[in-house]
């Protein structure tokens, strides 16, 4: 059978004798259910509150898990069915074409391809605090970094970046909301930032939050990649799908663009079991209402907490908060000691400590905590 989208969506059996006639042996080893627990490699160690890497545990949806179920068979081929499918989706969902569009293994591969794609002795021009992926890939290859401060308000500073623009920039990024504040831009003053950009640098929007935000069409600019050839915008589905551990991410540019990033792309991309649960999932508007809504029920129970604590910390716009403390390693030890994974301090921002949100129950643990340990 073909590698199809209604299959995938809703048709396929998930009855084990599909997946095993004609072979014992294949009966024998899928008659064992494999069941999470302290010795699975995956997930949060064992008795501990995961709330350190802006995972989403309510994902894979459903329609994501029984994809996999029913396509595991399949891992034996490579995946460029799939990701011809998901390309085209993805291209219909935005109203693009195909060739706008760019399938990876997470949008982390996107980031790396544009960091390599920097000419040589060029700089990337960024926030002074945000995402560093693209950033440690282009100093590995020579590229210079050159940071412009946040605003006082921790937000992205576009007026200072704009005025950064000269002709020792190769890239510039932006991750819009930022990570690690949370923090957004949007409307006309990112649009006519990208607008300011002269055409010969390409603006990489990493956009990979942008379905958790308040108003996701407002804080995107992924309607301005065909009249902006050097736009590029990346999206992921580790977060409102709650796929990290699958690596599934893409990215939207103008057709040019999207050539010459494939040229610094892994060759045979993508994975059977990622791709089939992005298929299945992509559309899937129940199951991301359902995953909006249990992180904003966590980020109230956090900025709850934040209050009681006397702290403060910035809007987010994401499935993580800021929050301004008296000394960020030493409550990310506290909380450690006391079952919960945070993060500690960004290099010299000592001060500030970032909170992902979990399951609720852990995020209520967290709660708990905090006012007690700052």
């Amino acid at each position: 059978m073909g590698f199809s989208r209604r299959g995938l969506i809703g048709g396929a059996s998930m009855g084990s004798a599909a997946l095993m006639t004609g072979n014992a042996l294949a009966q024998s080893v899928m008659g064992q259910k494999m069941t999470p627990g302290s010795t699975s490699p995956f997930g949060p160690p064992a008795g501990m509150a995961l709330l350190s890497r802006n995972e989403n545990p309510y994902g894979p949806a459903p329609s994501a898990i029984k994809a996999i179920y029913d396509e595991a068979k399949n891992g034996c081929y490579y995946a460029d069915g799939g990701v011809k499918l998901l390309t085209e989706m993805i291209a219909g969902h935005y109203a693009l074409e195909p060739a706008n569009v760019i399938v990876a293994s997470g949008s982390t591969e996107v980031l790396c391809a544009a960091a390599l794609a920097i000419p040589d002795g060029k700089a990337v021009l960024c926030p002074d605090l945000f995402w560093d992926t693209t950033v440690l890939y282009a100093e590995r290859k020579g590229a210079r970094v050159k940071r412009v401060p946040l605003g006082e308000d921790m937000g992205v500073d576009l007026a200072a970046m704009a005025a950064a623009i000269g002709p020792d920039v190769g890239m510039i990024q932006i991750c819009n909301p930022n990570n690690p504040t949370g923090m957004a831009v949007g409307g006309e003053p990112l649009r006519d930032f990208i607008r300011s950009v002269p055409a010969d640098i390409p603006v990489l929007v990493d956009e990979a939050y942008n379905e958790l935000t308040s108003d996701p069409a407002f804080y995107s600019v992924s309607d301005m990649v065909n009249d902006h050839p050097n736009l590029i915008v990346c999206r992921a589905f580790s977060k409102i799908y709650g796929m990290a551990g699958l690596r599934v991410g893409y990215a939207l540019a103008h057709p040019d663009t999207v050539k010459t990033l494939q040229g610094y792309l892994m060759s045979f991309g993508g994975n059977t079991a990622g791709l089939a649960a992005a298929i299945a999932s992509f559309e899937d508007e129940s199951f991301k209402a359902y995953s909006k809504a249990q992180v904003l029920s966590a980020k109230q129970i956090i900025m709850s907490a934040v209050e009681s604590a006397g702290l403060s910390a910035p809007p987010s716009e994401t499935n993580f908060v800021f929050v301004k403390v008296p000394d960020a390693d030493a409550l990310q030890a506290a909380m450690k000691e006391n079952g919960v994974l945070i993060r500690g301090a960004y290099g010299e921002w000592t001060g500030w400590s970032r909170v992902s949100t979990g399951k609720i129950e852990d995020v209520s643990k967290y709660a708990r905590l905090l006012p007690q340990l700052v």
